[in-house]
């Protein structure tokens, strides 16, 4: 009698997702805060589970921050704003509770995926978290890159951050844009309240 083979999920054999890590996330019957990220952009979502197939009721990219004045990079400030604009979203549409999905990225503490959680946080989204896990306030705002802008010379300046000059901002001034571009989405969800 020849033996029989079981094959595993198409995602499970790429690696692509963690079923068990998945379904302890679905268990909790709260929409998850999806973070993801490429080497250029940073993606939050907010996705409810559903039989048929997850629904994404708030999708937002770094593409999204341009219109607040920010440009959308992966970096940590990125991922704060990402997080905080999704955090504003999910609350106009009546979502004011999530849990933390970050998928096959490793958790490390004050990392862009805790950033991100940090602005939807922020936001007033509650998410069960460690206080621990999150950056600091001026990490978060870019006060980092800032302090590293300021110690290069003209021509590393302009090497290491000629995306962030052709489009007219200023690395040395990165936390001013960061509370400008904040400003810009408090400006936009004022006076929203949950539906």
């Amino acid at each position: 009698m020849a033996k029989t083979r079981k094959i595993k999920f198409r995602r499970r054999r790429t690696g692509h997702t963690n079923y068990r890590k998945r379904l302890a996330l679905l268990k909790s019957n709260k929409p998850r805060l999806v973070f993801r990220k490429s080497n250029r952009h940073c993606i939050v979502q907010i996705i409810r589970y559903k039989p048929e197939g997850d629904e994404t009721l708030v999708h937002v990219t770094t593409k999204h921050l341009k219109r607040y004045g920010w440009l959308g990079k992966s970096n940590l400030p990125s991922a704060y704003l990402c997080g905080y604009l999704a955090g504003k979203m999910a609350l106009k549409k009546g979502i004011s509770e999530a849990i933390l999905d970050i998928g096959l990225i490793s958790p490390v503490h004050k990392s862009m995926p805790f950033a991100a959680l940090k602005g939807a946080l922020d936001a007033g989204l509650k998410i069960p978290h460690g206080e621990e896990a999150l950056p600091a306030d001026d990490r978060a705002s870019g006060k980092h890159i800032e302090e590293y802008a300021k110690m290069l010379s003209e021509d590393e300046l302009n090497k290491r951050f000629s995306e962030y000059l052709k489009e007219n901002i200023d690395p040395r001034k990165i936390t001013e844009i960061f509370a400008k571009a904040k400003e810009s989405i408090d400006k936009e969800f004022e006076g929203e309240t949950n539906e």
